[in-house]
């Protein structure tokens, strides 16, 4: 018998199990397929091409959880763009953003008030991603029955969240208020008038958000992708030498050498429940994994709908966890190029610093706003939403000499197809829409293309779990954030099962590759059992 069984392993299972591990406690991850990962995984697609499959960009992941699993001294090594992003226009015009000056001299060509303005915005969307970066890391206060006694600790986690929050001066809390309750599109529009700064910063509101960026909370989903930082530069992009596989496989060897057991092609089928707690897990073999608890890295809605039976949750809780939004409108590729896209607003096929770039296809908010109406009628809009990032100009392990890989994230898809309609039918249609996108920009991109591998949102839920290929594990709604995550009453990654704890993206603080749920988790196990919450082993 274990301590503990965790189902799920993709990143965020790793993590914890690998602080559990180091804590002494006997640790089992059982994961579905035949590689951990999750999501954040590297793949052959073609043969001699290699390239993350679905998660595909460092930036979120802690630097509190690279140093305690050590993951560099594990092989982990990440590199930075040589530019943030680069928005081809339809004008022959382009944007450029990155350190040094680099965006606010960009900026200038539309805007010099927009150039002037941009510091201000910075420095504020700064500060208060500060404040985010300190929260992370924190279990957030939770709302609890049993009386003032109970409620003492969630009262301290309040009053100290209060203190943090105190810190920003008045005007930095208003704005903050603004970014929690504003759509990304009115909040943005108010500090800029040009369509392609809006644009840039537009973009990350509506990444893995089935939303317009004129939808009110969507300024919130800007922010959450901001707070990251990569070798300690604050709101830096990087690459992971090897893919985001790399990520995880550095996380499976610290997790071993902390004693860890990892299970692969172990789909789990059903949590075992006795007499009201968690004792373990059913595999699809038939296999019975039992521990002291167990923890899921899995979406809460999956979780409590295929693998929890409905009478042993309480009726409140299994009616709002059945209602859990999730469906992101993400349609994810990786095609193999046999040369680099030469952009029309700034040709050629050398490697220059816009091909390492995060390149954004959608040049205004307006642009992004028709895109999400279109998938809502039709499944899919006829003018899509693309991000390219070719990571093999950071990393020639990724392809043959002179070739390359590319990643598409493409927004906006219906995550269900309307009138009964079935992505299987569709997703190689939707595939040729995304290529001629990119092709508009760049004329020789879908001649060079050698082979391309597809995930539609119902291909990303068979593979990875991500119900309506949703890669937050529930839309950032701002009923599903933070103390709501995935509910009230359970936001301390605690469910209403004794024993059964969740460590995924379905809790505080989201999605992304973090790995703070794993971590924040661990944590939260550790203090129940040192406050003998947890049963000893028999």
């Amino acid at each position: 018998m274990r301590d503990v069984v965790i189902i799920g392993g993709g990143h965020n299972g790793l993590v914890c199990a690998t602080y559990l591990a180091k804590a002494g406690l006997k640790v089992t991850v059982l994961e579905q397929r035949s590689v951990v990962g999750g999501a954040a995984v590297t793949e052959e697609f073609v043969p001699g091409f290699r390239n993350s499959v679905a998660a595909y960009t460092v930036s979120l992941l802690n630097p509190k959880v690279i140093r305690d699993l050590d993951l560099h001294a594990h092989g982990l090594k990440v590199v930075e763009r040589e530019i943030a992003n680069f928005l081809p226009l339809d004008d022959g015009r382009y944007l450029k953003a990155g350190g040094n000056g680099l965006t606010g001299r960009e900026v200038a060509k539309f805007s010099r008030r927009d150039a002037d303005r941009l510091h201000d915005y910075e420095e504020k969307t700064g500060a208060i991603a500060d404040v985010l970066r300190d929260i992370v890391l924190q279990t957030p206060p939770n709302v609890v029955r049993g009386g003032l006694f109970a409620a003492i600790p969630e009262l301290i986690k309040g009053a100290k969240l209060g203190q943090r929050m105190r810190q920003l001066d008045l005007e930095l809390q208003r704005e903050l208020l603004d970014l929690f309750a504003m759509s990304a599109g009115h909040y943005l529009d108010r500090w800029f008038e040009s369509d392609p700064i809006k644009a840039l910063f537009g973009f990350d509101s509506i990444v893995g958000n089935f939303a317009s960026p004129y939808t009110p909370g969507s300024a919130y989903v800007l922010l959450h992708h901001v707070f990251g930082e990569v070798n300690g530069k604050k709101g830096a992009w990087g690459h992971a030498i090897g893919g985001m596989g790399a990520i995880t496989q550095a996380m499976a060897r610290s997790a071993m050498a902390a004693g860890v057991e990892i299970v692969t092609d172990s789909p789990v089928t059903e949590v075992i429940i006795e007499k009201g707690r968690a004792v373990g897990a059913v595999t699809a073999k038939g296999t019975a994994v039992r521990g002291r608890l167990v923890v899921s890295n899995l979406n809460p809605k999956l979780l409590f709908g295929r693998l929890v039976a409905a009478n042993e949750q309480p009726a409140e809780f299994h009616h709002r966890i059945t209602n859990w939004r999730c469906g992101s409108g993400t349609f994810r590729m990786n095609v193999a190029l046999s040369e680099l896209p030469s952009f029309t607003s700034l040709p050629g096929k050398v490697r220059a610093e816009h091909h390492t770039a995060g390149i954004i296809i959608a040049p205004s908010l307006d642009y992004m706003d028709k895109a999400h109406m279109d998938a809502k009628r039709d499944g899919w809009s006829r003018n899509p939403i693309v991000e390219v990032l070719i990571p093999s100009t950071m990393d020639d392990t990724l392809a043959p000499p002179g070739q390359h890989v590319a990643s598409l994230f493409c927004q906006h898809v219906c995550p269900e197809l309307p009138d009964g309609k079935s992505w299987d039918d569709h997703r190689e249609e939707v595939a040729d829409l995304m290529i001629e996108t990119v092709n508009r920009h760049a004329p020789n991109f879908k001649a060079s293309i050698i082979g391309r591998q597809i995930n539609s949102p119902l291909d990303l839920e068979r593979t990875f779990g991500l119900l309506g290929g949703d890669i937050f594990h529930g839309a950032l709604d701002l009923n599903q954030i933070f103390s709501a995550r995935p509910m009230l009453g359970h936001a301390d990654y605690r469910t209403p099962i004794k024993g059964l704890y969740l460590c995924g993206a379905g809790t505080h603080p989201g999605g992304g590759v973090t790995g703070a749920p794993g971590h924040n988790a661990a944590r939260e196990i550790l203090a129940d059992l040192h406050a003998r919450r947890i049963p000893h082993s028999a």
